[in-house]
């Protein structure tokens, strides 16, 4: 920039120059011109005289011819074929040879007058000027103008060239004196311009060059230093030091992620070996006690058989669990979208009520209730809050009785949707209804994995939502109950899609890491 500005003076200065020179011919023409005018007349009348032979008339007619020309010069040509004059204005016959080809003009014209400030006579001329010209002889210069006398295609009378001059120095004085101003001015402001641009660039460029320096700085790999950046109030620095922390920001987030992303193989690997050994270590007793006793009582036969497959279905049911917690880990945003809550639960009651023949459920919802969410999770919550009701929801010897609620619920400007699920089980202590979201934490004789319900509180928590464990309203049993946000608009929804970035519920226990169960007092 220090350099584009001095040259743009200079060439400012250049092109000012030319629109001088160009004004100044302009001016020149234009006159020419007008003295044109003035004369063709006169040289028309004294072409016409000099023709009829009438030497005193003519010489009249030239001392008119050039007494108008005033400040041009004037020069009048004939072509070949009558008396010739010398030009001193007392219609002498001029010199044998005097001609345009040896006296100013093209083979077969001569001069019938001239006087003024005109080029010599030798001085070569374009055949024709019907626009102004310069004409260069013996380091000067003049601007010429030719006018057809007569015409061309005249068929009678005389015919001629009719040139007017103009001396090049009547504009040259002017234009070199504009040249003269314009470089003073230039070698002045050129210098000055190209300080005053590099401070200007200078300056406007000092926060960027500080934001550099602050940037080129960072390591996001080693260092945890981030970028500091003040209001420079030069809107482009600024955007660009924002995009350089939001991308920065992104990068500390996936490399969290990242981080958990790992923690959680370990610890789906640790968690699995530890949880599984006890079953693996019953259902190898139990392939012992079979080969060592082939001849095993059919009853006791039958009994280990039987221990055999529940170990194996709770084995089945921790991984798939522990997969599950997996998946809720590390799922994204753009996993979830739009999901109607009333058919989703109403198709897991259907499928309990399947599997599950002899159980009373009853079921109430609210139909058309949607929301954003991630439906195979979502799913999941719902399967295992029923699944906890069929197993602990019944009293000795009769079958359990379990009810399904969903409707709306909330403010107007923060509406939810509220899911309940009631039993007719024991029920719960207030002083453990913590611990049991917590992972593997099993009722003793449970057949459960012990994560049922800490999947319940991992989805939930994802969802933005909240579960509380009451008192059921009616007779002896349990609440669970469910509130999930429920926007306006589930498609334009995004504080669901803000997923809490840390998220470590298979390797932390629940209530103790550095995420609360999402739980309502």
């Amino acid at each position: 920039m220090g350099l584009a500005m001095p040259l743009l003076v200079l060439g400012s200065g250049a092109l000012l120059l030319r629109l001088v020179t160009r004004d100044v011919h302009a001016e020149q023409d234009a006159h020419l011109r007008e003295r044109a005018a003035v004369l063709l007349p006169l040289a028309r009348g004294l072409l016409r005289t000099e023709e009829s032979g009438q030497p005193r008339k003519a010489a009249n007619r030239e001392r008119q011819l050039l007494d108008a020309g005033l400040d041009v010069g004037v020069r009048l040509l004939a072509a070949d074929g009558g008396s010739v004059t010398d030009g001193s204005g007392g219609g002498n016959p001029a010199e044998p040879g005097r001609n345009l080809a040896t006296r100013g003009g093209p083979q077969g014209y001569r001069v019938v007058a001239a006087a003024g400030p005109q080029p010599p006579a030798l001085a070569s001329l374009p055949v024709a000027a019907p626009d102004p010209v310069t004409v260069r002889a013996r380091g000067h210069a003049w601007r010429a103008l030719s006018v057809e006398v007569g015409g061309a295609n005249a068929r009678k009378g005389p015919r001629g060239t009719l040139w007017v001059f103009s001396r090049g120095s009547a504009g040259t004085a002017e234009v070199s004196a504009v040249q003269h101003r314009i470089l003073v001015v230039a070698l002045i402001a050129a210098p000055l311009a190209g300080l005053l641009s590099w401070a200007i660039a200078e300056r406007a460029t000092r926060p960027l060059r500080r934001l550099q320096r602050r940037a080129g700085g960072l390591d996001p790999g080693t260092s945890t230093a981030r970028l500091d950046h003040a209001p420079s109030r030069i809107t482009e620095v600024d955007d660009l030091a924002r995009t350089l922390q939001t991308v920065l920001s992104r990068y500390d987030e996936q490399a969290a992620r990242t981080q958990e992303a790992l923690a959680t193989a370990r610890a789906f690997s640790a968690t699995a070996s530890h949880e599984l050994r006890t079953p693996l270590m019953g259902m190898q007793t139990n392939l012992d006690v079979l080969t060592d006793h082939p001849d095993l009582d059919p009853v006791d036969r039958a009994e280990v058989l039987a221990d055999l497959r529940s170990g194996q279905q709770r084995l089945m049911a921790t991984l798939i669990a522990l997969r599950a917690l997996a998946q809720g880990d590390l799922v994204e945003a753009d996993a979830f979208g739009v999901v109607d809550l009333s058919e989703l639960v109403a198709a897991a009651v259907a499928d309990v009520e399947r599997h599950h023949p002899g159980v009373r459920l009853t079921l109430r919802l609210t139909p058309g209730l949607r929301l954003s969410a991630w439906e195979p999770g979502l799913r999941m919550a719902v399967d295992n809050l029923l699944r906890n009701a069929v197993v602990h929801g019944s009293r000795a010897g009769l079958p359990a009785r379990i009810e399904v609620a969903l409707r709306p619920g909330g403010r107007p400007a923060d509406p939810v949707a509220v899911l309940t699920v009631d039993d007719d089980g024991p029920g719960i202590a207030p002083e453990e209804r913590q611990q049991v979201f917590q992972r593997f934490h099993r009722r003793t004789g449970s057949p459960g994995s012990g994560l049922g319900l800490t999947l319940v509180a991992q989805q939930i928590a994802l969802h933005r939502g909240t579960v509380r464990i009451l008192d059921r309203p009616t007779g002896t049993g349990v609440r669970f109950e469910v509130h999930l946000p429920r926007p306006v608009d589930p498609a334009a929804d995004t504080r669901t899609l803000e997923l809490p970035l840390h998220r470590a519920w298979l390797s932390e226990v629940p209530g103790e890491g550095p995420h609360d169960l999402p739980t309502r007092t």
